[in-house]
């Protein structure tokens, strides 16, 4: 079973990457192979909506001149997607907002390629907004056909300066709870596949 992460902010080693960190640690400890993807320094831009994804077909976006195609890849090969985005203006980051736009669209236009995939968000906020920007991950899960997984309070760690949330022991432990249910669900999942299988 494998997790691929995506670290939706500008500084690899952020509050988003820490949070990532410790959901990635648990995941671990539970035997799932893991990946964080930094988008950071990478090219991305948004959805032109030119449909050409239905045209085509070919699990993958038309534009072929940015990182968003190597991250639809990945998605494809996991078992579980975490999104993980700083609060930007109440919301994710442009760039993780080009990479749910356009992962979204390839995903619909191929029949669904993260259907029955765990999904889990991941934010970093210095206040407020946090939610919101939570509800725009979730609603990319949502739309997928997909399982979204939560914790004991919403996936967010509170801090402004970079390690600040270090300092969120609530915000730590949400993603060590995050990291455990994660785990328990990829384990169901793959448990009765392997009891379906044997059912033949």
């Amino acid at each position: 079973m494998k997790v691929v992460m995506f670290n939706g902010s500008p500084r690899r080693k952020g509050n988003t990457g820490i949070l990532l960190k410790e959901v990635e640690k648990i995941l671990n400890d539970e035997g799932i192979e893991t990946e964080i993807v930094h988008i950071a320094g990478k090219k991305f831009h948004g959805c032109t909506a030119c449909m050409k994804c239905f045209e085509n077909q070919d699990c993958r976006c038309v534009f072929d001149d940015d990182f968003v195609n190597k991250c639809i890849e990945k998605m494809i090969d996991a078992d579980g997607i975490i999104i993980g985005s700083p609060t930007y203006f109440a919301d994710v980051t442009a760039e993780t907002k080009a990479l749910i736009d356009r992962a979204g669209f390839v995903g619909t236009a191929n029949g669904g390629l993260y259907r029955r995939k765990v999904g889990a968000a991941v934010v970093a906020v210095r206040r407020a907004g946090a939610v919101h920007a939570y509800d725009t991950i979730n609603h990319f899960f949502g739309i997928s056909s997909m399982f979204t997984v939560g914790s004991s309070y919403w996936n967010l760690g509170i801090g402004l300066d970079e390690g600040d949330v270090l300092k969120d022991e609530e915000g730590l432990l949400t993603m060590q709870e995050l990291g455990k249910n994660m785990a328990w669900i990829l384990k169901k999942i793959s448990s009765d596949g392997k009891t379906e299988q044997e059912n033949i």
